[in-house]
């Protein structure tokens, strides 16, 4: 990778010609190495982009096909410390066995797909969230009656439909 001699000018060599004639060497090269052809051309072509960036200066080298070979060696050496690091975090992490929903959440979240939007918000917002009717009131920009009003309506909607559906279990 070195230029030319100061008395000596190389041929004007044409980057599109240059990027013809050395870009499947340099794809094949990182596909033998990193093992995935998608992965080796990506590479290969940021190789030559950085190339193209300098070629002023590069078409000037002996052997410009060197650098554009070191460039993407050390970009697929580089691709590989990251996947390893990753491979590594990934293998210290803990996997965690989360049981199913019991059969009564099951019913209860299908029972609460039966209320309308506000209803079902403020049940999940005073049941679940454990929030006074006054600060879902305040949360939704609602008075106290139109809250106490929604829960009232959703608890009566919500034991009609677990019954019925308790009694049909039944039968």
């Amino acid at each position: 990778m070195t230029a030319a001699p100061p008395g000596a000018d190389p041929p004007p060599v044409d980057f599109s010609e240059f990027y013809q004639a050395h870009f499947q060497r340099v794809a094949v090269q990182l596909y033998a190495y990193l093992g995935d052809h998608a992965e080796a051309q990506d590479l290969t072509q940021e190789a030559f982009c950085r190339t193209l960036e300098r070629w002023d200066r590069i078409s000037g080298y002996d052997d410009p096909s060197a650098f554009v070979r070191r460039v993407a060696w050390n970009l697929a050496t580089s691709r590989l410390r990251r996947v390893r690091t990753a491979v590594r975090h990934l293998a210290r992490q803990r996997e965690e066995h989360v049981p199913g929903p019991n059969p009564d959440r099951v019913v209860l979240l299908e029972a609460l797909t039966i209320l309308p939007a506000a209803q079902r918000r403020a049940i999940v917002l005073h049941h679940l969230a454990q929030l006074t009717v006054a600060e879902i009131a305040d949360q939704l920009g609602v008075p106290e009656g139109t809250v106490k009003s929604w829960l009232s309506r959703a608890r009566t909607a919500l034991a009609r439909h677990l019954t019925e559906r308790q009694e049909a279990g039944r039968a």
